[in-house]
């Protein structure tokens, strides 16, 4: 497994992979899948701000995908960095999820970011959460019943983890 930077090349994997999470998994609350050109715009929201999205892939091609970009918009924020990570179905388990978010901690880091947020749909998904616990994300926070996918209520878990310096001292 190769990991790195993601082209506009990747971009038709990258959406096939999302496509499959969007229709079957409760880990976006999004319930239609992003057109090949919506996401090649999500892909050029991320890199052309100087932020980071990967690929892992093998010889069977792109096995998943990850990136990272501003946790909000207020300049107050300009340190934390919200992550976002989906592996191709029939690779899951198999470490792509966690080789992704490491190399995203190591970039961010080397970014000056101080703080990684997770936001992971449902509270049932114990792959997303145990990857990012094993990374040393604590959950800090579950917002319950906040969307309604598949006929259910679905919770949001929140999930933090202190980069570089973290909060030692206030970055000049």
């Amino acid at each position: 497994m190769n990991i790195r930077n993601a082209t506009e090349a990747d971009v038709p994997d990258m959406q096939a992979i999302y496509a499959h999470h969007v229709l079957n998994g409760t880990g976006t609350f999004e319930e239609e899948p992003p057109s090949v050109e919506e996401m090649a715009q999500r892909f050029h929201n991320i890199v052309d701000h100087g932020t980071v999205w990967l690929v892992a892939a093998d010889a069977t091609g792109v096995l998943g995908f990850g990136y990272y970009g501003p946790f909000r918009d207020r300049s107050a924020y300009r340190f934390t960095v919200e992550d976002s990570i989906y592996v191709r179905e029939d690779v899951r388990g198999q470490g792509v999820g966690k080789a992704l978010v490491t190399r995203l901690i190591e970039l961010a880091t080397a970014q000056g970011a101080r703080q990684m947020i997770a936001v992971i749909g449902d509270s049932d998904n114990v792959g997303s959460i145990g990857v990012h616990a094993s990374l040393g994300f604590n959950r800090v926070g579950t917002m319950r019943a906040v969307g309604i996918k598949f006929g259910r209520w679905i919770d949001v878990v929140t999930m933090q983890r202190a980069l570089g310096k973290g909060d030692a001292n206030v970055p000049a």
